[in-house]
């Protein structure tokens, strides 16, 4: 057993072989570097997936969410700023606790009980949550400083009620559901 070499040396690779571990190198690197480079597009699209409902959602039913919803998301699109959001959803619980109302108070109608003897638009309009909101939105936008003004004042100055002290008390549940449902709509989801 002397002459046995216990550790022969290793065998020559051929060129094929070679070949093909350089290739095999290349394909890896080139798939790790793609996989880095589409990882931010990945991250991005899994934060537009929608979140749940604020902790709250157990005591508000789906028209109540999709209403929500509504009001968030065209709010979103004009790039109303978050207060304008809050206040819109916090008037839309006081008059008519999210849900669009075929009739109300005289001949007020859906979620924001605008009334078309009042200049609001058609009582077929009316029916529509988008069409309410967006009427919402403009006139809130058209207030002269409503950004500053406590929400019950911003939102008076929109619906003219009879009782402006009443939107006040919404203000959390308002606030949570559009901290809820922003990620449905997030600037960053198109």
């Amino acid at each position: 057993m002397a002459g046995i070499d216990r550790y022969p040396s290793p065998v020559p690779h051929s060129p094929e072989r070679c070949s093909f571990s350089v290739r095999a190198l290349f394909v890896t690197a080139v798939a790790v570097l793609v996989a880095f480079l589409i990882s931010p597009l990945v991250r991005a699209d899994a934060g537009c997936t929608p979140h749940p409902a604020p902790s709250s959602a157990d005591r508000w039913t789906d028209e109540q969410l999709a209403n929500a919803r509504t009001i968030v998301t065209i709010g979103t699109e004009r790039r109303v700023p978050e207060q304008g959001l809050v206040i819109a959803v916090a008037t839309a619980l006081q008059e008519s606790r999210l849900r669009n109302l075929r009739g109300g108070d005289r001949d007020s109608i859906g979620l924001f009980q605008q009334r078309p003897s009042q200049g609001w638009g058609t009582p077929k309009q009316l029916s529509d949550p988008a069409y309410q909101t967006g009427k919402f939105y403009d006139k809130l936008l058209d207030v002269d400083g409503w950004q500053r003004m406590r929400l019950t004042e911003a939102a008076q100055a929109v619906q003219i009620s009879a009782f402006p002290e009443a939107y006040t008390k919404h203000t959390d549940a308002a606030t949570a559901l559009v901290a809820g449902l922003r990620g449905d709509t997030d600037q960053g989801c198109d």
